[in-house]
């Protein structure tokens, strides 16, 4: 019978934790029924999944449900809990964020940032995502570090997590919010915006659309991918810790990036 990639993947992972579970105390054993009991106290593991970052959602099975990047994660830390995982597909990264912090989902993955972490708490990064600007080919900039400057006019989408990161950060330049990345460089197209911000592979992908654009050297953040479980639950936050290192250094992450043939990632250290 040949393995789906998922299937593939969940076997994979099972296989390298059977191996590291059997080196453990039968303390660290009750440390995993624990865990299991604070993530998914209803015997199934509700993940939150943003579907609009087209990197880590890249489709939708025959029932509906996100396929990719994402959605295997999330899968894989069910099989290493041992419960079944139902994905919740969300639009946007506040309905991630909502439904992890009051409990409708146990985990969500999304986009770390400290203006969403009032009420979650997020793991490191499985995954970085670098992000960088959108110009014309008449900007006299060269790198998305020289974008800070009086009169510098730059659009961001609306609570994106580089937008957020550009509220905090950005301390003369004119940040304008939009509802889209299109929104942006239609403006960006009539002059009426110096620089698009946005990650680096959507960009390129959007170049299509500004009548002369072109990306900058270098990135002015990278966008952090990681798993958030609600504040209230510190010994699940502790448990999903230890899950993402696990995963990253045992070539998980890197074996579910290569099976979705995904480009524009980077694996922290």
């Amino acid at each position: 019978m040949k393995l789906t990639p998922t299937d593939a993947i969940t076997t994979l992972f099972l296989g390298l934790f059977m191996t590291i579970q059997c080196d453990r105390s039968s303390a660290q054993a009750f440390d995993l029924a624990a865990a299991t009991q604070n993530l998914a106290p209803r015997t199934y593991l509700k993940a939150a999944i943003y579907t609009g970052n087209f990197l880590l959602v890249t489709g939708k099975d025959p029932d509906g449900k996100p396929t990719g990047i994402a959605p295997d994660l999330a899968k894989a830390l069910g099989a290493r809990l041992g419960v079944n995982v139902e994905l919740i597909p969300f639009a946007t990264q506040n309905e991630v964020i909502e439904a992890t912090a009051s409990s409708d989902c146990d985990i969500g993955l999304v986009g770390a940032d400290p203006a969403r972490a009032e009420n979650v708490i997020f793991t490191t990064a499985y995954v970085e995502i670098e992000a960088t600007y959108m110009v014309t080919n008449k900007s006299p900039y060269q790198n998305a570090t020289e974008l800070d400057s009086e009169s510098v006019r730059i659009g961001a989408k609306d609570k994106s997590a580089y937008e957020l990161w550009l509220s905090r950060n950005l301390k003369h330049a004119k940040l304008i919010k939009t509802k889209t990345v299109d929104e942006a460089i239609a403006l960006l197209n009539k002059n009426e915006l110096d620089a698009v911000a946005g990650l680096r592979p959507g960009l390129i992908e959007d170049l299509s659309k500004a009548s002369d654009g072109q990306l900058l050297n270098g990135r002015f953040m990278a966008v952090q991918q990681a798993i958030a479980t609600r504040k209230a639950n510190p010994q699940a936050a502790v448990f999903l810790q230890q899950f993402i290192e696990e995963a990253k250094s045992s070539g998980l992450i890197s074996r579910i990036i290569k099976e979705h043939q995904v480009s524009g990632l980077t694996i922290p250290n």
